[in-house]
């Protein structure tokens, strides 16, 4: 699962992505659902849009839809009907410097930061739709995930389809790709592509962004003399 993510640098987004330098772009530590998100389309050339985290379909009855579809497994997305038109011809990237997953101990939940070792940026693997009704128009997207690998199993039994570089053109092109190379797509980056470190609990609010949230975090113990 992903349930949030950062894009805590900026600087080198458009030569790293090859897209048109957009100054709007901020960074941002604790990105969640149902936020405005730059993401990356192709087509022609590569450009970004901003969409919102939660895909809607466009036959949902109701934007609310997209609280459910957050992620989308790629094992359901490769068998379901309902979104092959979506990997066919509208996939998308989704820019990142690290996403949080939250390991279960006791009765808390733990965050953990996870990044791609030696990457400043990265980019999940995602799809969008287009929804109108009675003259709203919302474009939604979804990150799809996959099998965790041996160094995040411990923390979630899921992750997201981390792309690897080479292999982002051809995600986010239009052509329709076959069953066999988004079976490679969705193969979890390997353990030792992947640093994951646990942080402070002030990412379980997603009013708050602060470049804090990123940094490692231990937690104090008081020792008795």
């Amino acid at each position: 699962m992903c349930g949030r993510f950062s894009l805590g640098l900026v600087y080198g987004f458009s030569t790293r992505f090859g897209v048109p330098e957009d100054p709007s772009i901020k960074p941002r530590y604790n990105i969640a659902p149902f936020q405005q998100v730059p993401v990356i389309v192709g087509g022609g050339s590569k450009s970004i849009r901003r969409m919102r985290w939660g895909l809607v379909p466009h036959w949902a009855k109701g934007e609310e839809f997209g609280l459910k579809l957050i992620n989308v497994r790629s094992e359901s997305a490769l068998e379901k009907p309902m979104f092959k038109p979506l990997l066919n011809r509208q996939r998308c990237l989704v820019p990142a410097t690290g996403f949080y997953e939250w390991q279960r101990q006791g009765s808390r939940r733990r965050p953990f930061h996870v990044r791609v070792r030696g990457q400043e940026f990265f980019a999940m693997a995602g799809i969008y739709d287009t929804w109108s009704r009675e003259g709203k128009e919302l474009i939604t997207f979804s990150i799809l995930t996959t099998a965790a690998n041996d160094t995040l199993a411990p923390i979630h039994d899921r992750m997201p389809v981390i792309l690897r570089q080479e292999r982002e053109g051809e995600w986010v092109s239009t052509e329709v790709l076959s069953a066999d190379s988004m079976s490679e797509i969705f193969e979890p980056l390997p353990s030792s592509c992947i640093d994951a470190y646990p942080v402070s609990d002030m990412v379980n609010d997603s009013r708050s962004d602060h470049p804090d949230m990123v940094l490692p975090h231990r937690v104090q113990q008081t020792t008795l003399f």
